[in-house]
């Protein structure tokens, strides 16, 4: 089964910014990178979208450029919930709170948020379910850096504590076969 993996293009959000489950917009211009994109994809694919608008608009955009068989938005596919540090400053988070996660993020929940292990379990069950389909037609999903960074750890069997080994670029497309 072959899955690409394809992570949203720049968000509108300065950076140092923690946005993880915000729905915040995408960086203009991008129709030239969403273009770069699709010349790596696959016609006939399926494709899978986080809810949020910075995936939407390109996954809405890829189904409109090249022929899909289906379009789903799945909420497993969103990015880690930060809980209470959505939309601050990560300088800006008190230490006592954001030092014992950056120690041990795998573990530790973001204030009021989820931690790695939690997103980990929601992309396992998401590609459990895609893998036990067993389709013979692509799989695009359009997703966030953590959630690729957890695809990836499944794929490699990589510990989650070594997931940011695994890059994620801004409009990265990976390709894995499972």
């Amino acid at each position: 089964m072959e899955i690409y993996l394809v992570r949203h293009t720049e968000t509108v959000c300065e950076k140092g910014i923690c946005y993880g489950q915000s729905d915040v917009g995408l960086a203009e211009p991008f129709e030239l990178i969403f273009e770069n994109i699709i010349s790596q994809l696959p016609s006939e694919a399926i494709i899978f979208s986080s809810p949020l608008q910075r995936c939407v608009i390109l996954a809405k955009y890829i189904q409109n450029k090249i022929k899909i068989i289906s379009y789903q938005e799945d909420e497993r596919l969103m990015e880690m919930n930060f809980g209470d540090w959505e939309m601050k400053n990560w300088n800006d988070i008190p230490p006592q709170q954001l030092n014992p996660w950056m120690e041990d993020f795998v573990n530790i929940c973001a204030f009021n948020g989820e931690s790695f292990v939690e997103l980990h379990k929601r992309t396992g069950t998401f590609l459990s379910e895609q893998i036990s389909k067993k389709t013979d037609k692509p799989i695009i999903i359009i997703t966030h850096a953590g959630i690729i960074r957890s695809f990836l750890c499944h794929h490699t069997s990589l510990p989650l504590k070594d997931a940011f080994q695994n890059k994620a670029d801004f409009g990265q497309v990976i390709k894995i076969d499972f």
